[in-house]
């Protein structure tokens, strides 16, 4: 029961493809982290994160599980606030992020969230797939 609520909630893509305005989405840097190498649109990601409604009911949380999130960023198979949120990322950093319901389930809801729900999620980036320590500690070929 619990994965498949996870599944439905996180992998659900919302079909919008306009960008959050600054009212629907908040980025809160916990723990930065510099590196060479962010997340990207396409990378496949996996990501530890606990998920919270703005009363502070934790509704759900891969750390309970011990097994981060994969998914391929940017690609609608999350919520667009983490497709955004989790944009220019370095392996380990935390961050929470703020959504309005614009940007998460909207009037819909979906399990145990309710319609029209605001959320916040503490996200850790736990590895970008396919990119090794010296990509991450390499500059880039823009920076060059």
């Amino acid at each position: 029961m619990k994965a498949s609520i996870l599944s439905t909630v996180l992998l659900s893509a919302l079909g919008v493809v306009s960008a959050a305005s600054p009212d629907e989405l908040k980025i809160k840097v916990i723990t930065p982290v510099e590196c060479h190498r962010k997340t990207r649109a396409g990378d496949y990601i996996s990501v530890h994160y606990e998920g919270k409604l703005e009363d502070g009911t934790v509704f759900d949380s891969s750390y309970n599980r011990g097994v981060a999130l994969p998914f391929n960023l940017g690609q609608g198979q999350v919520i667009k606030c983490w497709d955004e949120g989790l944009l220019d990322m370095c392996k380990g950093e935390v961050r929470e992020l703020w959504c309005h319901p614009n940007v998460a389930y909207g009037e819909r809801g979906i399990g145990p969230i309710p319609p029209n729900s605001a959320l916040i999620f503490k996200a850790e980036l736990f590895d970008i797939a396919g990119v090794d320590v010296s990509e991450e500690t390499q500059p880039e070929k823009d920076e060059l």
